[in-house]
């Protein structure tokens, strides 16, 4: 659905108008909106200001960081008079193309619900954004997969309206600090807190990236989504229109951002042998409410991991070099470095294991899975990407050591090792 304003003279800033459309897809029941000459009038959205130190704000609830929109909240500007003062999106077009589904507080619905049409003497602004800018809320913005489930949003809205360079990123919300900016500073141009800007802030070009939660990573979980992955190299070889490298881009754009080489025919693995990288789940302060600890999903991981360690070094066929992946207090850069030179990626269900979106060509994916946890997000991850992908399911949460490594073995003889 598109709808124009005015003259549609994007490029002056007086006379025009405004224009907003959403791009609707049928599989994911969701829309990437986005409009030029739209206003973001801060005194009429309610949230926490965001950005803070975690520490300064410990204790502090949910409610407060994610943002509720009065009407006006958003301004597009028109020249119709006779719609000035009403609303962009009726109830009716919102319940088709911007449906709540299982989510209780759709802050993207909310944000198109309080869009007001207002004449070119009513639309003034502080501030002027020219380069597009996309314009995200985000939930469990703590916790490694449902962040990747936002920056793959974001991915996706930059390519799908076209984007030829990076956008500049505006958190609509009034979340803290967490060690997981680093990489959207990293994927985008800039980021800035909306309660950070002062007045009316006007965007030339302005994108609504969906809620990660309408992602496929997420509606994947509980929905079928008939969807297979490859390599972009693979498919420029061997086109098929039934695969995407959609999620292999996402992962390349990821590496690339902190500045690794990215060899679309094939990374190159180490030369010395090959890296098991084991993904391990630590204890970490992640946001306000939270406790600091991580509740186990492998009851003797650091036994199953010194039992791989010790088996690795009395290895003859050849070199096995066994990495801790210790993700939680390495820089991202680090943990993305780990992850390309890895051949083997072991871990048991947790968070951690969403790096594998950043795993080159021929990586294969080893999941220890307790009984409480048996969930699909790393097996649909690798489906998408075009990985190979093992599953050691438990009983309980303990995982016999032998059985472990006996699966390792396996998959180190089917590289040649």
């Amino acid at each position: 659905m598109r709808r124009k304003y005015g003259s549609s003279a994007v490029h002056g800033r007086s006379g025009g108008g405004g224009w907003f459309r959403c791009l609707y897809s049928e599989t994911l029941r969701s829309s990437i909106c986005e409009g030029g000459r739209i206003r973001m009038n801060l005194e009429k959205i309610r949230m926490s200001k965001g950005g803070e130190r975690l520490e300064t704000v410990i204790g502090r609830g949910e409610d407060e960081e994610l943002p509720e929109f009065e009407f006006g909240a958003f301004d597009v500007e028109v020249l119709d008079r006779s719609s000035r003062g009403k609303k962009l999106a009726s109830g009716e077009f919102l319940d088709q193309y911007v449906q709540n589904g299982a989510i209780e507080r759709h802050t993207m619905r909310g944000l198109i619900d309080s869009i007001r049409l207002v004449g070119a003497s009513e639309f003034q602004c502080s501030e002027w954004v020219e380069e597009p800018t996309l314009l995200i809320t985000r939930y469990e913005y703590a916790n490694l997969f449902h962040t990747v489930t936002d920056w793959y949003s974001a991915y996706v809205a930059s390519r799908v309206t076209g984007l030829p360079n990076r956008p500049r990123l505006v958190f609509v919300d009034g979340h803290c600090e967490t060690p997981l900016e680093e990489t959207w500073k990293a994927l985008f141009s800039s980021l800035t807190y909306a309660k950070n800007f002062s007045g009316s802030v006007c965007f030339r070009h302005a994108i609504l990236s969906p809620l990660g939660y309408e992602t496929p990573l997420f509606k994947g979980l509980s929905e079928n989504i008939n969807c297979h992955g490859a390599f972009a190299h693979d498919l420029w070889q061997n086109p098929d229109d039934q695969k995407t490298a959609r999620l292999s881009e996402f992962g390349e754009m990821i590496r690339a951002a902190f500045g690794f080489p990215v060899n679309r025919h094939r990374t190159p693995k180490l030369v010395s042998g090959h890296n098991v990288l084991f993904v391990r789940r630590e204890d970490y302060l992640a946001h306000p409410r939270h406790g600091g600890q991580v509740q186990s999903r492998l009851s003797n991981e650091q036994q199953v991991f010194d039992s791989i360690k010790s088996w690795a070094s009395s290895h003859l066929e050849c070199k096995v070099n066994v990495i801790n992946g210790l993700f939680a207090h390495m820089p991202m850069k680090e943990q993305v470095r780990a992850i390309q030179d890895a051949s083997v990626i072991v871990g048991a269900h947790g968070a951690g294991l969403t790096h594998i979106v950043s795993a080159t060509a021929k990586t294969v994916v080893l999941e220890i899975i307790s009984s409480e946890y048996r969930r699909p997000h790393f097996a649909l991850i690798a489906q998408w990407k075009g990985l190979e992908y093992h599953a050691i399911n438990l009983d309980g949460s303990y995982a016999n050591p032998p059985m472990v490594i006996n699966k390792l073995s396996s998959i180190l003889k089917s590289l040649g090792c």
